[in-house]
């Protein structure tokens, strides 16, 4: 059976630098995913136009800065990551080009294949955060399921998570026995009657 492979990882978008090539819808999509996860995110964004939507949306965001252009490969210079959104297969193929030989981890939207990362469904509330991914083979998946754990995860879980961390403070031991304790108190998230 067919696995996915992928590592899952949390960036410190505040703490990083992300270039998005692409002002459209695309664009706008994946610029929006960024903030909803961190309003503080630093963004850059490079496009021919932008759809004034992605203006609005970024008005107030003090980390983000829109410059009206074409790409260029210089556009790569202090980014860590980037995001190719601009609709056109042989662009977004450039931008890719131009991200590996800079270093640089890349997503090509729509392109699986040419990724080095997935922007997989949020599931939030609170502190919780869970990302989904089908290994890029069905972003619907992701949503129906981002969809039924957004249900089911009670809005009193930021309590819970607050309580625990005082716990865990407080919980005397090495690394091992501090586990067993945190184990043991949580066991009843995962008891089936």
């Amino acid at each position: 059976m067919e696995e996915n492979h992928l590592f899952p990882v949390f960036f410190k978008l505040s703490q990083l630098h992300v270039l998005v090539v692409g002002g459209g819808l695309i664009g706008l999509e994946k610029v929006n995913a960024l903030l909803e996860n961190c309003p503080s995110a630093n963004i850059t964004v490079v496009a021919t136009s932008f759809l004034p939507e992605l203006t609005e949306l970024v008005k107030d965001a003090p980390n983000v800065e829109l410059i009206q252009k074409p790409f260029s490969c210089g556009d790569m210079l202090g980014k860590e990551l980037a995001i190719a959104a601009t609709g056109n297969r042989e662009v977004n193929l450039y931008i890719w080009e131009k991200a590996k030989s800079s270093r640089v981890l890349i997503n090509v939207a729509d392109t699986p294949d040419l990724c080095d990362f997935y922007l997989g469904s949020i599931v939030q509330k609170g502190q919780l955060k869970i990302a989904i991914s089908t290994n890029g083979k069905s972003p619907t998946v992701a949503k129906r399921l981002k969809e039924v754990l957004q249900e089911v995860i009670p809005v009193s879980i930021n309590e819970v998570l607050d309580k625990l961390q005082l716990i865990r403070d407080r919980i005397k031991g090495d690394f091992t026995e501090k586990v067993r304790q945190l184990n043991q108190i949580t066991e009843v998230l995962v008891k089936k009657d």
